[in-house]
C-alpha cells in the first residue's frame, strides 16, 4: 500500500537558504524525482507576535520575524520556468487575507504557465496581526475563505456574472482570463475539525501538518473519516468520498528521513496519499539523497 504514496518536497522560501534561488531549488527537487514541490505563505510579520502559533506545543513561532520571506505566488511563478513535470503547490496559502479575484487570476496564470501543475493548499491563517496589517477580517476568515473559493471557481470559467456575496460584491460582469489548464485541485489546510469538515464539503482533499514528533497515523485516519462524513452530509457523490487527496506535510524531519521512511506504509494505510518533507540543502546531493531514502521505502 505504501507504493501509492507520492513524494513531495518543500522549497524553503524564507530565511537565508532561499538565496539559493527558488527556481534552482525546484529544478533540483524535480531532477531528484519528487512528484510535487511546495512553498508556504506569509506576507508580513509584526515585531511582536501575540497570536498563538498552532503548530508548536508552546504556541510560539519558530523562526526570526525579520527573516526574508518570498511571497508564494511569486515563488511558484519562478519555479514554473525550471520544472516541467512536478506539481507545484502551496502549503498553505492564506486565502482570506487576499483579494479573491486577484487571487483567482494569479492561480489561473500559474496553472496556465505550468501546463496544469498547480495544487492549491489554502487555509484560514492564524496570525491576527498579519490580517490587521493587510486590512483583512480575521474573525470572519472561515466564511471569507468559503466565499473566496466560490468566487475563484467562477473566475476560472473565464467569465463572471455580477453577484452579491456576504463579503464581496461584483457590480458588472467581467472576463477573467486565462483560465486554468485543468481543474485546479484545492486542498484545505488545517488541523481543526472545522477545517476538516470544510475540506469534506468543498475541497478535493486535506493538507495536514505535523512535526515528526507529533505525527500520528491514527490522527490521519480520523481526519479522513471526518472528511468523508462531512462530504456525505453535503451530498457529495460516493466516488468523490473515496478519492480525497490526503497530503501529509511533516516538518523538522530533513535529517531524520530514515525514521519517516519507515512509517510510509503505515501512513498510506491510514489514508495518506502524499508526503511533503523538508530536504537537506547543505550539499548538492542533499535533495537526491533525501528522495532516494524515501523512495527506497516504497520501492
Amino acid at each position: 500500500m505504501s507504493k501509492a504514496i507520492r513524494l513531495g518536497a518543500k522549497v524553503p522560501n524564507s530565511g537565508p537558504v532561499f538565496r539559493l534561488g527558488a527556481a534552482r531549488m525546484a529544478a533540483r527537487l524535480e531532477s531528484a524525482g519528487f512528484d510535487s514541490i511546495w512553498t508556504s505563505d506569509h506576507v508580513v510579520f509584526p515585531h511582536e507576535v501575540r497570536s498563538r502559533y498552532p503548530f508548536a506545543a508552546d504556541g510560539r513561532v519558530t523562526w526570526p520575524l525579520d527573516a526574508d520571506y518570498l511571497e508564494p505566488v511569486v515563488a511558484l511563478s519562478a519555479m514554473t520556468s525550471t520544472t516541467s513535470k512536478a506539481e507545484l503547490g502551496t502549503s498553505v496559502l492564506i486565502l482570506p487575507m487576499r483579494n479573491p479575484i486577484m487571487f483567482a487570476k494569479q492561480a489561473a496564470c500559474i496553472d496556465a504557465i505550468s501546463s496544469g501543475r498547480l495544487v492549491l493548499g489554502v487555509g484560514v491563517g492564524w496570525l491576527r496581526e498579519e490580517f490587521d496589517a493587510l486590512g483583512a477580517d480575521f474573525d470572519a476568515r472561515g466564511a471569507v475563505l468559503d466565499e473566496w473559493l466560490s468566487i475563484a471557481r467562477r473566475c476560472w470559467t473565464g467569465t463572471v456574472e455580477p453577484f452579491e456575496g456576504r463579503y464581496y460584491r461584483l457590480a458588472e460582469a467581467i472576463h477573467c482570463r486565462p483560465t486554468p489548464a485543468r481543474r485546479v485541485p484545492v486542498l484545505i489546510g488545517g488541523m481543526s475539525r472545522r477545517a476538516l469538515e470544510r475540506a469534506g464539503r468543498i475541497a478535493d482533499g486535506w493538507l495536514a501538518q505535523y512535526s515528526l514528533e507529533n505525527l500520528s497515523e491514527s490522527a490521519v485516519a480520523d481526519g479522513l473519516a471526518v472528511l468523508r462524513e462531512a462530504g456525505a452530509t453535503a451530498g457529495r457523490p460516493a466516488a468523490e468520498l473515496d478519492h480525497f487527496r490526503i497530503v501529509v506535510r511533516v516538518t523538522g524531519a530533513d535529517r531524520k528521513l530514515a525514521v519517516l521512511a519507515a512509517r510510509l506504509e503505515s501512513l498510506a494505510g491510514a489514508g495518506a496519499t502524499e508526503l511533503v518533507v523538508d530536504v537537506d540543502w547543505d550539499s548538492d546531493e542533499g535533495p537526491a539523497k533525501s528522495f532516494d531514502m524515501l523512495r527506497s521505502a516504497v520501492a
